[in-house]
Order: C-alpha cells, then structure tokens, then sequence
C-alpha cells in the first residue's frame, strides 16, 4: 500500500485545505495537522504512510498532557455516545466494524464495565484501533491492558491512536 496517493496530494494543499481534508485524523484533535503542515510537507508525505508518520511525530512531539487530552477525545468503546449515534463518522465505521454495534445487552454491559473501571485506574478512555478485531478480542485486549502502569498504557494508547490515524488514511485512498 505504500505506493498508494492521498487525493488530494497533502504535499500540494494551503494550510485550510490541508486542515481541512486530515485535521480529523485524530480525533477531535485539528492541532496536530494544522503543526504537520506548518513544519512542511513534500512528496514523501502524499502517501498514507508518509503523512500517518508526519502526523505521529508531532503528537510525540507534544508531551504528555496534549497527548493525554487526545486519548480524551476518543469516545467510548460501545459506550454511551455509540448507543446514542454521537460518534464521529470514522467512529461510528470503526466500531461497527468491529461489530460493537451488535453486542448484546449482556456484553454492552460488560463494556461499561471495563470502561468504567479502565477509566477509573487510567483517568482516560480505552483507546484500540478495533479495525480487524472482534468484541472478544476488544474485552480480552481490555483485561490485559488493565494490567498496565499508567506510563505503559498511556504509550500503549498512543501507539493505538498512531494506528488508528494510519487506518483512516488508507481508508481515504481505498474510498
């Protein structure tokens, strides 16, 4: 996939244009595509690849509270804002995806759960890249990460949000 083009090319945009089209990559987070653009961008980064690690250095770059309010922004997995339609549009797709959309009364309830006590422990959401995985692989991944230091699971979100921001990009070359 790595010879595949964004269209438009990132490389060729202005700044609004270039916020415009991938300021959501990270959710609710247009900051960090508004400093990619402004420490410049050339033809390495039209691919998805070339423009996810663009947008990945300057999350690392940010230090741990901007990166923590970006875990913040994400929502829920098959949580409240799911059940109620409030997702984001690559959200909504993602989850869906991975059949959180269809879970029964028992496993939502299981998900509020681990939310809860996830939250609880780590002060921010659960954050997975859920593409490819199914509810039992999201619980199983949520149990296991519960075991994590706050330090580890903080990098351990970011790495998942980094792999959520290259998903969308390579969704964007596939549509």
């Amino acid at each position: 996939m790595t010879d595949a083009l964004l269209a438009p090319r990132p490389s060729t945009l202005d700044r609004a244009a270039f916020v415009r089209q991938f300021g959501d990559v990270y959710e609710h987070s247009p900051w960090i595509a508004e400093q990619a653009w402004d420490a410049g961008l050339d033809s390495r980064h039209d691919t998805p690849e070339g423009l996810a690690e663009a947008l990945a250095a300057v999350l690392d770059a940010a230090g741990a509270e901007p990166q923590l309010a970006v875990i913040r922004a994400h929502p829920d997995l098959a949580g409240k804002a799911a059940k109620s339609g409030a997702l984001t549009a690559d959200s909504t797709r993602e989850q869906a995806g991975a059949g959180l959309d269809q879970c029964s009364e028992a496993e939502y309830a299981r998900f509020h759960r681990y939310n809860d006590a996830y939250q609880a422990r780590f002060g921010f959401p659960f954050v997975m890249a859920v593409k490819g995985s199914d509810r039992h692989q999201i619980l199983a991944a949520f149990e296991r990460r519960l075991e994590h230091t706050p330090d580890e699971e903080r990098r351990t979100a970011i790495e998942q949000i980094h792999r959520i921001a290259l998903l969308r990009l390579r969704d964007r070359v596939a549509r």
